[in-house]
């Protein structure tokens, strides 16, 4: 398992809010469906106002 940064934007209202979310995974592909997944349960957000800007290796 490597751990992943990922880096983006998502839509809220009229605006557009960062996140930087570490997640632990197999894959880049993974982690990033980890992020949308996330994003949705904790924020509400649907995975087409969530923009991820970059995906980083840990380690």
């Amino acid at each position: 398992m490597v751990d992943f940064e990922i880096r983006g934007k998502f839509k809220v209202r009229n605006s557009w809010q960062s996140f930087s979310k570490v997640i632990e995974s197999q894959n880049e592909k993974n982690a990033m469906e980890k992020v949308y997944s996330l994003l949705g349960s904790e924020q509400g957000v649907k995975r087409n106002l969530v923009r991820i800007e970059e995906v980083k290796a840990l380690g």
